[in-house]
């Protein structure tokens, strides 16, 4: 039985805009099962045991980028290959992404950044609706973090697909950790090439300079895109 799973998750919240949280970020990574990823699960892992954490650790790539909550004690080199080891795994699976930014200050109010959203996933999901209805099984996960998004997405795939929905747990699954990164890279890539903002001390410590992220971050991550995957 074919099945497609799909990972959502954000980035920023519903509030104002504020010059340190300019941007709302949505994120879906698609997985088709017919091409297991087992292998680079256990890869990972391993990856994450040997940085200290048990080896189900639900990775966050901002506060590891940042030195932040879980990532406090680690030194940058240990940041380094733990984002590097959770990049490798998305390079390294039969996965495609879509990530959806939002310019907070472009809307007047809350309502109208949710209505943009609807609307944008939902022309999505009905431009590609042909690959989508192809799998006998689409799955959608999510972790309810808010429930706006929450909301979004029940109302996009009730419409459109006979989708299952289900509440994740990030731990469980890579996947979803995955789109957490996918988050974060697009982030970056609007901070550098869209918005120029340019990157933080923090982000310049962590990647060394932009060229670095650049070659060996987001050029490597716009081939995982979804343009011609869904085709």
């Amino acid at each position: 039985m074919s099945e497609l799973s799909i990972f959502i998750d954000e980035s920023g919240d519903f509030g104002p805009f504020e010059p340190h949280s300019p941007y709302y970020i949505l994120s879906l990574v698609f997985h088709n099962q017919d091409f297991p990823i087992d292998e680079q699960v256990k890869a990972l892992r391993r990856h994450i045991v040997d940085a200290g954490f048990p080896e189900h650790h639900n990775v966050h790539t901002a506060p590891l980028i940042r030195r932040e909550r879980d990532y406090a004690s680690l030194d940058i080199n240990a940041r380094r290959r733990l984002f590097h080891a959770l990049f490798s795994f998305m390079r390294q699976c039969e996965i495609a992404y879509e990530s959806f930014l939002f310019r907070k200050v472009e809307f007047g109010s809350h309502d109208k950044m949710v209505s943009r959203m609807s609307r944008d996933l939902g022309l999505f999901v009905r431009d590609n609706l042909a690959f989508l209805q192809s799998f006998e099984n689409v799955i959608v996960y999510y972790d309810n973090g808010q429930k706006e998004i929450t909301n979004i997405i029940n109302t996009v795939f009730n419409v459109f697909l006979d989708a299952e929905l289900r509440k994740v747990s990030p731990s469980d699954y890579s996947l979803f950790q995955a789109a957490d990164m996918v988050c974060t890279l697009r982030m970056l890539s609007e901070k550098l090439n869209a918005s120029g903002i340019g990157m933080s001390k923090s982000e310049l410590e962590f990647f060394r300079n932009e060229r670095n992220l650049k070659k060996n971050y987001l050029k490597p991550m716009r081939r995982k895109q979804v343009e011609g995957w869904l085709k």
